[in-house]
């Protein structure tokens, strides 16, 4: 099970990372620009990946990890069920959204 701290140290070990309180979640950006949240008393987070990413996560396991269910999830944002995650994956995860958003903002 992936923890709030854990969560905080993989985005914090990424370049150029800012962690900024967004309403009732935590955000991290890169840039100014989100790629990931959390919510620790639900024990989710959301991260951005494109559609193909979210896609090909999402056949990892669609109980853990899923489009968000609106408009949001149409555009790549992703629910992680961090109770669910393990280490490893979480980082893959991580450095994904992290790089969605590098990506986006080049092009």
């Amino acid at each position: 099970m992936a923890t709030l701290e854990l969560f905080r140290s993989i985005c914090m070990i990424l370049p150029r990372v800012e962690e900024v309180k967004h309403f009732e979640i935590i955000s991290f950006r890169v840039k100014k620009r989100v790629f990931a949240t959390i919510d620790p008393k639900q024990d989710k987070a959301s991260l951005k990946f494109s559609l193909e990413d979210q896609t090909t996560f999402g056949l990892i396991d669609k109980s853990m990890i899923y489009p968000v269910p609106n408009k949001w999830g149409k555009e790549g944002w992703t629910t992680v069920e961090l109770k669910k995650v393990n280490i490893d994956l979480l980082k893959e995860l991580l450095s994904t959204a992290y790089q969605t958003v590098i990506t986006s903002e080049q092009g």
